[in-house]
Formats: structure tokens, sequence, C-alpha cells
């Protein structure tokens, strides 16, 4: 039995951590091909996201093994929350201890600060096409697919998925 994960907010120590884990997690799923895309290095800029947005990680015997971001409507990172919703994106987990429950953890603590939130009514998150082991995970915390959400990232062709969870 894996031992208890603790899910609490990041500190400027753990942002080495989180870059690391986003980055391994992000290269071992095959969703870019180095860590010198745009986007990778957009997401290990983790002290300038931890400045416009919550971060949260996982945490499990003093490592940290996971790590998600948080975002309400007219925030910066929130890309699809309506008024009434919990945005969650980069939600990784380290490559070396995946399956070990760090994920369902962190989301299910994302249901709960959500359902503490006055005026939130859901949680609603984007994920990629082919993520399927992501997908695997959202649906077996209860979230359902809201195809007439999905989104184009701008100025590609990379369609993205949109699930909800209402509380």
């Amino acid at each position: 039995m894996p031992s208890q994960i603790l899910i609490r907010p990041a500190v400027p120590a753990d942002f080495d951590a989180i870059a690391r884990i986003t980055r391994e997690a992000y290269l071992a799923a095959g969703y870019f091909a180095s860590a010198e895309h745009p986007y990778m290095q957009q997401i290990q800029n983790v002290a300038q996201r931890a400045a416009k947005a919550t971060i949260w990680v996982a945490e499990r015997e003093g490592r940290i093994v996971g790590s998600v971001t948080l975002a309400v409507a007219g925030e910066p990172y929130a890309d699809i929350a309506l008024s009434d919703e919990l945005e969650f994106r980069m939600l990784v987990v380290d490559p070396a201890v995946q399956r070990s429950g760090a994920g369902k953890a962190m989301v299910q603590a994302i249901i709960a600060h959500g359902r503490s939130l006055p005026g939130i009514h859901a949680v609603a998150l984007t994920t990629g096409m082919t993520w399927e082991s992501a997908h695997g995970l959202y649906q077996k915390t209860g979230f359902v697919r809201v195809p007439d959400r999905d989104w184009l990232v701008p100025d590609t062709d990379i369609k993205l998925l949109v699930y909800r969870q209402q509380l």
C-alpha cells in the first residue's frame, strides 16, 4: 500500500521539482518531442506560473511526486473556465511513481476544493485527444466529456478535449 499523499500549496522551494516532474511527465507521455518546445519552456517556468495562478503539489514521504495548476474564470491560467467553474491544468505525476494514486489524490482534492468555493458549481479541465491515461483518470473520478466545448490551440491544428464534473 503506497504511503499517504499530502496535497498542499506549492512554495518556491518546490519549483525546481515541479519543473522537472512537468518536463519528464510530458516527455514520457510523448506529448512533446523535446523540452525545448516553446510550450514546454513556458510550463517549466514555475515561478512565473505561480505568480499568476494557484499551484498545488502532491507529496509522499517528503518528496514532491506531482503538481497541478488551478484557476477560475478571468485569471491568466484559465483557458475554459465558465464563471461558476474551477479549472485545473497541467496535472502531472512523476513518471517514476505514476499509477500510485498521486493523480487521483490531486483530482479528489481539487473536487473537494471546488465544493468549498462560493459560486463554484463545477470543475472543468482540458486534455489532449490522445492522452488516454489522463482520460481514464478523469472518467474514473467522475468527469464527463463536454464535446461542444472542445477547442483548438491558437495557431495550431491541435484539438483539446474538455471534461467537466458538476459539484
